[in-house]
């Protein structure tokens, strides 16, 4: 057991590779292949897709006086943009390459596909969302504040498919990581970096922060249309007390 732990606190031990061999070369289509897969599914469209969760209500934002803070439609686009380009050139470098190494590439290959497929369709349902509307818009209808059953929908399979495909990447990185047989520190801090953003996402749902994306635009107000209907999405908070997002807890 103590030998164990020594190696654990070893420097050589987390550079060394998870097979333990002694001996590590990966052609630089690959390198650049895992970079750009990992920044992008690894770190940036998670964060993402928290900032759109839990940020749509900042913490000092004196809401529901202050409605339609933009700042996490911001970083939710800004992000999601540049992981799925980081996810296009990932693709390309990958295409025609590597799925017959072995049995576990070819399943890393196929789920890899399946994750690209999935984040492509994310791309394809915001731009599909449907029109706006609502005060804060030039015309009152509009799918979002009317919420239409397009809206509707499109909540569904844009939440939906986004949880999907999120579990399916880590997955993906998780076989990658095998069959290019990277150093351990790797493995290391990218499951310590999941740990932390999944911490923080079970403290900000205790604290209330996924507020429904109607009320954080429009408020709580019972005479809009959309607040007469149900919230799309598991643990989504709508409050009608005027009470902050923070204030309550599960």
């Amino acid at each position: 057991m103590t030998a164990v732990l020594t190696s654990a606190l070893s420097l050589e031990w987390w550079l060394t590779p998870l097979s333990g061999a002694g001996d590590h070369h990966l052609p630089d289509w690959l390198v650049w292949h895992a970079r750009s897969m990992v920044a992008a599914w690894g770190v940036l469209l998670p964060v993402g897709v928290l900032a759109a969760r839990y940020f749509k209500v900042t913490p000092r934002q004196d809401w529901p006086r202050v409605l339609d803070n933009r700042a996490w439609w911001h970083a939710h686009r800004g992000l999601q943009y540049l992981g799925m380009s980081l996810v296009a050139l990932g693709a390309l470098l990958a295409w025609n390459r590597g799925a017959q190494a072995s049995a576990l590439a070819a399943w890393h290959h196929w789920l890899g596909w399946s994750v690209v497929a999935l984040g492509a369709g994310q791309l394809i349902s915001a731009w599909a969302r449907g029109s706006k509307g609502g005060p804060t818009a030039p015309s009152m209808r509009g799918d979002h504040y009317d919420m239409t059953s397009h809206r509707r929908w499109f909540e569904r399979l844009h939440k939906g498919l986004g949880w999907l495909a999120l579990a399916l990447a880590a997955a993906v990185i998780a076989t990658g990581l095998v069959t290019a047989d990277a150093p351990r520190w790797m493995a290391g801090l990218l499951g310590a970096w999941w740990m932390l953003l999944a911490g923080l996402a079970w403290q900000w749902q205790r604290q209330g922060r996924c507020i429904d994306t109607y009320q954080a635009i429009w408020g709580p107000d019972p005479g809009h249309p959309g607040n007469r209907l149900p919230a799309t999405g598991w643990g989504t908070r709508r409050h009608f007390d005027g009470s902050r997002p923070s204030d309550t807890s599960n």
